[in-house]
């Protein structure tokens, strides 16, 4: 087993990283910018190295320092959690040519599923399903424009490089191919590096689903099953659910066994994501994700099987022990990321200090965070605060589950989400499974309305600040650790683990 690790990340990722190498008995290293000296994830690790001011681009994309780090603590893996470097095969590759073990897939992998267009290669070489489209660069917009009328209006122009929906653009009518094809080009060179872009047939209300794979070094490779992520906003996902309510056992292992060839087809090891759009009874190949996803509680959660764990053990050489029959997912599970944004106001960013913080908990509710009483929200990262998932028997147990959850949860001193994620669980369509990804599209009522028992929002924030007096009067009694460090203002995380230690 490795016996040390890096997490090349931040938030609540990285805080499940670090979790996972506790367990496990595995020293834990993280690194962090100047915004998140006292963030929870350094003040969980084993060690702490800053590397930085706090843009990204001085700080977590840092190969060069990331990799000093490393030496410096000794470490022998790097888990690049999501976002950042987790998907760059540059990065993969200066890992292992600096002598240490990368806790994910090959840089070949990477690099064959970062480009759609290769992927598409593959995949149709596979067997896999792909949307019709094709599986080359564009060379100009009279290419597109006779494709587009080959396959049909709408069609869609992505990014080769691309993910996340930059470099994406739905075109609808032959005077719109150009101009679309232009901006594709920009957003895509800007956010990539890469201005390629392939042209596909446009499905106009699939639903996404993705399935979940683990490979091992010495060629096992098993699916756990499919997880829905249809409510989507900007190709960003919001809320994510497993098992799907639409997919029947014949198909799901049709499904698994599609993602299981894709693997193969790029050697794939470590935890994986194959992503399908699916409509009129028909998946098709979307892309695949090499790294752990943000939703891969919700597959741990219906099969007992801890996805991060695995990824160290996968790195360290160990064998899959179960096989694909072993394999029975068992009950429901929804995630909810909460995430600093105003949905009521066209998901505006939302900036300040987290003055409390109040966490549901209860049977089957799961709080994934990386934040904590006192924690500064800014602008210089994702977003995402915290993922809440909860799993029950059934799918009507487990959204009355999440309703329940969502109405204990308080986040005061930054606007979240959480009224968003209430109201879609009050809303028919949802409760009958019937998504699309033009789900909030069609409910626009979701982004402004309110949900059945919201709590008046001026009593939940008179109720945040007496409850924040009371902590911090409990505090002050408390006889605080000795923290080697060079901030001393403490947090709620800083009792975790007793001294602290820091590099610089």
């Amino acid at each position: 087993m490795i016996e040390s690790v890096l997490v090349a990340n931040r938030g609540e990722i990285a805080v499940r990283i670090i979790r996972a190498c506790r367990e496990l008995g595995i020293r834990s290293v993280a690194v962090y910018s100047e915004a998140d000296r006292l963030s929870p994830h350094v003040l969980l690790a084993d060690e702490a190295y800053l590397l930085g001011p706090a843009p990204s681009a001085e700080s977590y994309l840092r190969v060069d320092r990331i990799l000093e780090v490393a030496r410096r603590a000794g470490v022998e893996g790097i888990h690049p959690g999501y976002g950042f470097l987790a998907e760059r095969a540059a990065f993969a590759q200066a890992v292992e040519e600096a002598g240490f073990t990368f806790i994910g897939p090959t840089a070949a992998t990477i690099a064959a599923m970062g480009d759609k267009t290769e992927a598409r290669q593959r995949m149709a070489a596979a067997g896999v399903p792909i949307v019709p489209g094709t599986t080359e660069a564009l060379v100009d917009a009279a290419q597109a424009r006779a494709l587009a009328r080959e396959m049909g209006y709408p069609v869609l122009l992505k990014a080769s490089a691309g993910g996340g929906g930059k470099g994406m653009r739905v075109v609808e009518s032959e005077d719109e191919v150009e101009r679309a094809l232009d901006a594709a080009r920009r957003e895509a060179g800007g956010a990539f590096g890469d201005d390629a872009v392939y042209i596909e047939k446009y499905l106009e209300k699939p639903r996404h689903i993705e399935i979940q794979l683990l490979g091992d070094v010495h060629g096992n490779i098993i699916h756990l099953g499919e997880r829905e992520c249809s409510i989507q906003r900007r190709h960003q996902k919001l809320v994510e659910e497993s098992p799907s309510p639409v997919i029947s056992p014949e198909l799901r292992a049709a499904m698994g066994a599609a993602a299981v060839r894709a693997a193969e087809a790029v050697d794939y090891r470590s935890a994986g994501t194959v992503e399908f759009l699916f409509e009129d009874g028909e998946f098709y190949f979307l892309e695949m994700n090499t790294r752990i996803q943000v939703e891969h509680p919700v597959t741990e959660l219906v099969t007992g099987i801890d996805l991060v764990q695995w990824q160290l053990r996968i790195a360290s050489g160990e064998r899959i022990p179960f096989h694909q029959d072993d394999i029975r997912p068992s009950g429901h599970a929804i995630e909810c990321r909460i995430t600093s944004e105003l949905p009521e106001e066209g998901f505006l960013p939302s900036t300040g200090r987290i003055r409390y913080l109040e966490v549901p908990t209860g049977p089957g509710v799961r709080w994934d965070g990386g934040i904590a009483q006192g924690f500064e929200v800014g602008l210089h990262y994702d977003p995402l605060l915290a993922k809440l998932i909860v799993h029950a028997p059934t799918r009507e147990e487990a959204i009355r589950r999440m309703a329940r959850a969502l109405d204990e949860l308080t986040v005061d001193g930054v606007d979240t989400c959480r009224s968003f994620h209430r109201r879609v669980m009050d809303e028919a369509d949802y409760q009958a499974g019937n998504v699309t990804i033009r789900y909030l599209e069609e409910h626009p009522e979701i982004l402004t309305g309110e949900s059945a028992g919201e709590v008046d929002p001026e009593d939940r924030r008179i109720a945040a600040a007496l409850a924040g007096l009371l902590e911090a009067e409990r505090r002050r009694s408390i006889r605080p650790p000795r923290i080697q460090a060079e901030d001393r203002s403490l947090s709620g995380w800083q009792g975790a683990r007793g001294a602290w230690r820091a590099g610089q």
